[in-house]
């Protein structure tokens, strides 16, 4: 494994093989992020639980922990407080603890955003030295053209190199937003943000599919991509959609345009259990496995 992708200079020599380990597991050998995304529940409150259209499954925290610990994921992203509530009962789900967060109640029109830490660090290695749980990685969200947005660029400057001083793999979450930001999805500005991402030095870096009038979004996405370099994208999945649609752009994004995985919540969770099972396995299908659209939309109907 060691060989197929490249290991930052600030990984400790010590530390380097639980660096391999844990890349190796958040990627199920793949190199590529199986990344369900738990995180929403302080990000958008109870909007994507609970209404038309969501299975009433999903109003219960621990449907998402019932999901990681059934489908085949690479990690589950979400907050230490569920972690720590629920963690003892799923020992076996590999985790993945984001840093900070903060609710959409206060628009960007408003007022620009700023998301700084909940957690440090060198509490989650504590955490997880103190509950034998299997943390894999921190994840970290940055608002760029917020005027808040050096305050959010050095914790996740700090994050992504005290995690890796721990062996630990990184994700930053990185969305243009703020009255600066005319469009969030701009081809320009997503892949600017993947180019942030590398200069912090992050393993991975979870961006909206950016999106262009009169451009195939397959083909915009390689300029994020490029932008990037050693760093790897993986795209948002974004509100619920139909299912054979979202792993066909799924596919695109990683076959056509060279993202490196995916970082999917709503598409999965606002299903009930079992379909929110299958949905999950579909995506690791095409994500893990390489499969077709037609094959991992046949594990999601349960052919």
């Amino acid at each position: 494994m060691e060989e197929q992708f490249n290991i930052p200079s600030d990984v400790p020599n010590g530390i380097i093989n639980e660096y391999v380990d844990n890349y190796d597991e958040i990627t199920l050998g793949s190199g590529r992020l199986m990344l369900f995304a738990g995180d929403q529940k302080i990000e958008h409150l109870n909007k994507d639980f609970f209404g038309e259209g969501i299975s009433e499954d999903d109003n219960d925290p621990e449907h998402l922990f019932k999901i990681a610990s059934t489908a085949e994921i690479g990690v589950f992203a979400t907050q230490i407080g569920l972690i720590s509530l629920y963690g003892a009962d799923y020992p076996e789900v590999p985790y993945l603890v984001k840093l900070n967060s903060k609710t959409n109640l206060v628009k960007a029109h408003q007022k620009d955003p700023l998301s700084l830490q909940l957690i440090d660090v060198s509490q989650v290695v504590e955490f997880k030295k103190n509950s034998g749980l299997d943390i894999l990685g921190i994840g970290y969200t940055i608002y760029l053209g917020s005027e808040f947005e050096n305050q959010m660029l050095r914790q996740a400057a700090q994050a992504v190199y005290k995690a890796h001083q721990h062996g630990l793999i990184s994700v930053l979450w990185i969305y243009p937003r703020g009255m600066a930001v005319k469009d969030e999805k701009d081809p320009d500005l997503i892949a600017g943000a993947t180019g942030v991402a590398a200069t912090l030095g992050a393993d991975f870096v979870k961006v909206n599919y950016p999106k262009k009038e009169g451009e195939k979004q397959e083909e915009t996405f390689k300029r994020a991509i490029k932008a990037a370099g050693r760093t790897k994208v993986v795209c948002a999945g974004g509100s619920s959609t139909n299912a054979k649609a979202f792993l066909q752009r799924l596919h695109d994004q990683i076959f056509i345009s060279g993202a490196a995985g995916n970082a999917t919540g709503r598409n999965i969770h606002q299903k009930a259990f079992e379909e929110a099972v299958r949905m999950t396995n579909a995506v690791s299908a095409i994500t893990v496995h390489g499969k077709s659209v037609d094959e991992a939309y046949k594990i999601y109907k349960g052919k």
